[in-house]
């Protein structure tokens, strides 16, 4: 259970089941239906579009690999978002996520329904609203076993598709390439925006996080070859689509990929395609409820929203009322018109992009301290700036109907932080410790340090040893001043001694002493004094820090950081498991540029408390 006395979440996901949520919830219904009502609007130029949204949600998953590294949490980017810029901006970006999700999830149903009334006549809305009755159901079991039927779905589903590329490219014909844009090259890029719900699988992983084995390994490595290998079947299969049937067929249409199969591979191929298009709508509608489940979990967890909403059930180890509501508003989704399905989700998916490079930005220039992504995205901040601006600029050219959309869903949550989050959850912000940086003003209180160190921990599996509980509460002493190591000692007996149980004047004999009989420096930049006195069952640390150096004599340069031991004869064992806890820290190569970076006693201590290194039990 967790510390709150809520049960905690299993982590059963590894690269595969991350690959497989992660291109099932992309290979769906922005492959098997969207190529239809986009070519419509841009004409072969589709592939173009395809191509764009692809490269824009690269730098949106660079950003969002980075966060979710650093704090994998259920409703990760909703998480991550709220660290960053704060709770308003951080509930208005998890109603975003959870009704973009919820509908990417109605817009699977409903494509699931139009390739079953091709075979039989059937209301599309009746079986997108039984299927979402049995994803609810599924989720609600375990997320385990909806990353297993993931898994077997995706691997199928990829079969089928190669079969449909690799007998499809002989059979396009390049003239149906002539007109290439026919809406002018603007079009484009608003086709982009449309097209780029195609790609919102990629957020689904952050959401899931905390639910993920080694994030910081599995969550990179497993988005990025879920977009190279989702991109380049998009490319392959829209250009054979494009290829294939002719522009007043394919205008529109539904089941474009189905409607294609007809045309080379016969009413086989057609029923096959048909049944990959059926598997990618089943792993979509099962990611998004999946995934839009844990944001409302996470705005539980926060307070902004009821706590009975993320309640997670103690059989199955899920969040069975999150996932009601998810799988609620994906089969009331089913009653919405397509574009607007459609543009909702993308809206929403675009605007947390956004939000993810921007939150990047912030934390990085706040010098958070306790922010360690264990995956940093290159070229910061261009790729972050790139992100912000080709996003913006689609958003633009996606019309006033986006704008609308984004008014109101903004304005929706804020009204539900304003009325409802606002008395109840307060979370700090990196944004707080940016404005402090700049404006020289006291804001922070160190809570979104001791928030993201409880992260981490989980993050990285950290039982709590003796020596993590001594530093904790250990004694600190920071001056920007140069210091001399005898004022030092006399400054460290003075907070010690009580500690242990001793004069002050006969420990700071016993420093001066031992630093006569031979240097404690043992770095260009560290000095570890440590000293035995008498008694029992006594032993304390003290941390201390002079940006402008400690003055030790036989040291050349002065001494940044010093590490005093004091200890009794009894606790000679214990003494040696510090000075290699101690020793283990200070090689890290970052160790040095957290240290002189840290702004408060708590950071100071945090930099020893987070740094890897062997634990030997409590």
């Amino acid at each position: 259970m967790s510390r709150d006395g809520s049960h905690g979440l299993n982590r059963p996901l590894g690269l595969a089941g991350v690959f497989a949520i992660a291109t099932g919830a992309m290979i769906s219904s922005g492959l098997f239906v969207l190529p239809g009502p986009a070519f419509e609007q841009v004409g072969p130029a589709v592939i173009v579009s395809y191509g764009l949204a692809g490269l824009l949600a690269l730098t949106g998953l660079l950003s969002t690999a980075e966060l979710a590294t650093a704090m994998p949490k259920a409703g990760s980017d909703y998480y991550f978002i709220t660290r960053a810029m704060g709770p308003a901006v951080g509930t208005v970006a998890g109603l975003f996520d959870w009704l973009a999700f919820s509908l990417k999830a109605a817009f699977a149903l409903v494509g699931l329904g139009a390739l079953v009334a091709l075979f039989a006549p059937i209301d599309l809305r009746i079986t997108g609203a039984v299927l979402g009755a049995g994803f609810i159901a599924l989720n609600i079991v375990g997320v385990k076993q909806a990353a297993r039927v993931q898994m077997v779905l995706v691997g199928l589903l990829l079969a089928l598709t190669g079969v449909y590329v690799f007998r499809g490219l002989p059979a396009v014909r390049v003239e149906r390439f002539a007109d290439f844009a026919p809406s002018g090259t603007l079009s484009v890029f608003a086709t982009a925006g449309f097209v780029f719900v195609a790609y919102g699988g990629l957020l689904k992983i952050a959401s899931v996080a905390e639910e993920v084995r080694h994030p910081g390994r599995t969550i990179p490595r497993g988005l990025i070859l879920s977009l190279v290998v989702t991109m380049a079947l998009y490319a392959l299969m829209v250009t054979v689509t494009v290829g294939v049937l002719p522009g007043e067929d394919l205008s529109g249409s539904l089941t474009p990929i189905a409607d294609a199969a007809l045309a080379f591979l016969g009413r086989g191929g057609q029923i096959a395609l048909g049944a990959a298009g059926a598997m990618a709508f089943l792993t979509t509608a099962n990611a998004g409820i999946l995934t839009g489940s844990r944001y409302l979990l996470a705005m539980s967890r926060d307070r902004t929203l009821p706590g009975a909403v993320g309640r997670v059930n103690a059989r199955f180890a899920t969040p069975h009322m999150a996932v009601l509501a998810t799988g609620g508003m994906a089969v009331v989704g089913l009653l919405v018109n397509l574009k607007i399905l459609v543009e909702a989700a993308s809206v929403g998916l675009i605007l947390t992009n956004i939000f993810a490079n921007l939150s990047v930005i912030v934390l990085r220039e706040g010098r958070v301290g306790n922010y360690r992504p264990t995956f940093r995205a290159p070229l910061y901040p261009w790729v972050q700036v790139v992100g912000i601006v080709g996003f913006g600029f689609v958003l633009f050219e996606m019309g006033l109907e986006a704008f609308a959309m984004t008014a109101v869903l903004a304005l929706a949550g804020f009204c539900l932080y304003w009325f409802y989050g606002r008395a109840r959850g307060r979370q700090e912000s990196a944004l707080l410790h940016l404005v402090e940086r700049i404006t020289d003003h006291k804001l922070v209180t160190g809570t979104l340090e001791a928030d993201l160190k409880a992260v981490i921990r989980q993050r990285d599996q950290i039982v709590l040893d003796r020596f993590d509980h001594l530093i904790e509460g250990c004694a600190v002493i920071d001056t920007p001043e140069p210091m001399a190591s005898d004022a030092l000692f006399a400054a460290a007996a003075d907070r010690v001694a009580p500690r242990v149980g001793v004069d002050a004047e006969s420990l700071l004999a016993s420093l001066r002493q031992r630093e006569a009989e031979s240097s404690t420096v043992i770095g260009p930049h560290l000095a570890v004094p440590h000293v035995v006195i008498e008694g029992h069952h006594a032993f304390d640390v003290l941390l201390a820090r002079s940006r402008a150096g400690f003055a030790f004599p036989d040291a050349e340069e002065g001494i940044h950081a010093v590490f005093v031991l004091v200890g009794t004869r009894d606790e000679r064992n214990f003494h040696l498991q510090a000075l290699s806890a101690i020793a283990q820290v200070v090689q890290q190569s970052d160790f040095e540029k957290r240290w002189l970076a840290a702004q408060t006693d708590q950071q100071l201590r945090d930099v020893v408390l987070l740094g890897q290194r062997t634990r030997r039990g409590r």
